[in-house]
């Protein structure tokens, strides 16, 4: 267990949006500690995929975010010498991280054209309500409704 609750760092806002999100979003795109390649990166991507759908390129990442963040997740605990997996509703925090996780490991764990396209591709399809990373998140969440008859072991 942990001894104290770590501590809330404060991000810098980014240079060109001045949003903490999209901060968070070059932090896990970056690898090596090149954060200038990953903003460039990061950037094409919003840029072209806001292009794409003919909106701003901040309405476009808060929607991506926002069609992302799971209301309830799955948290294993330990009663009467056996684990259950019960439904616990997730912090607006835990929410972000989990959606800026998700969309970055999705556009990870496929190949085939450079990352940049790759993740508009994937930023795109969850815009609209499907790719891996939505699909990771209603498995989250379908995963939590049905232990949701464990809901009263929370503690």
């Amino acid at each position: 267990m942990r001894g104290k609750k770590a501590k809330v760092r404060i991000m810098q806002p980014d240079i060109k949006y001045g949003s903490d999100l999209v901060t968070k979003f070059i932090k896990k795109i970056m690898l090596d500690g090149k954060k200038s390649l990953a903003q460039k990166m990061f950037y094409e991507v919003i840029e072209g995929g806001a292009k794409e759908l003919n909106i701003e390129p901040m309405d476009f990442v808060n929607k991506v975010v926002d069609n992302l963040r799971p209301a309830l997740e799955v948290k294993s605990r330990r009663v009467g010498g056996a684990n259950y997996s019960i439904p616990m509703p997730v912090s607006p925090a835990r929410q972000e991280s989990l959606a800026i996780r998700w969309i970055v490991d999705a556009a990870r764990m496929k190949s085939g054209d450079s990352f940049t396209n790759i993740l508009r591709k994937e930023m795109i399809d969850v815009y609209n309500g499907q790719g891996a990373a939505y699909e990771k998140k209603l498995n989250v969440e379908r995963m939590a409704e049905a232990n949701k008859a464990f809901a009263h072991f929370k503690w």
